[in-house]
């Protein structure tokens, strides 16, 4: 069976855009993960712990014949493997990769909440959640997610760093 997910990556040590484009070809190189949507990477303002350095952030869609537990174990490698260290709750970070979606499913564990429990309360998930699907559908919630976002006061703090489409065109792979 393929099932798709939504994850949202995010770096503030630098190389933050490099540790974008080397957390998606790990992610690809696991013949199981396909790439098949990406966002454009916004410049953010950290949330929570704002005493650190801007993050770059973005969201990709990918399909996949793992379950949700073993693309966790995935992306939790990929960050051991690109440096990251677990030392201040929202801390700076080389990279953090976080599953928002799979399939429209609630999974519930002791390692794994699915949707992403905080999501719907931060616009630099909104905001290219969105651009990558406009109607996309959040289990348990009736209302669309853009009217969450318009009720979010930190939008201002989601600036775009570089188009998907447009003159600053942003290629995370090449095909």
């Amino acid at each position: 069976m393929e099932n798709t997910a939504f994850i949202s990556l995010g770096s503030n040590i630098e190389n933050r855009y490099d540790y974008l484009v080397q957390a998606i070809r790990l992610l690809i190189k696991y013949p199981a993960i396909k790439l098949v949507g990406f966002s454009s990477i916004y410049e953010t303002d950290p949330v929570g712990y704002e005493n650190q350095d801007l993050f770059l952030n973005m969201v990709i869609q990918v399909r996949t014949e793992l379950t949700a537990r073993e693309l966790l174990d995935i992306c939790l490698q990929i960050e051991l493997d690109l440096g990251r260290k677990r030392e201040i709750k929202w801390g700076p970070r080389t990279i953090d990769l976080d599953i928002l979606l799979y399939n429209h499913e609630n999974i519930e564990t002791e390692s794994l909440l699915v949707p992403h429990p905080r999501m719907l309360e931060r616009a630099f998930v909104i905001i290219p959640l969105l651009e990558i699907d406009q109607d996309v559908t959040i289990p348990g919630v009736v209302k669309p997610v853009d009217q969450y976002l318009n009720q979010l006061p930190d939008k201002e703090g989601v600036r775009i760093w570089k188009q998907k489409n447009g003159e600053d065109v942003f290629v995370p792979i090449e095909n």
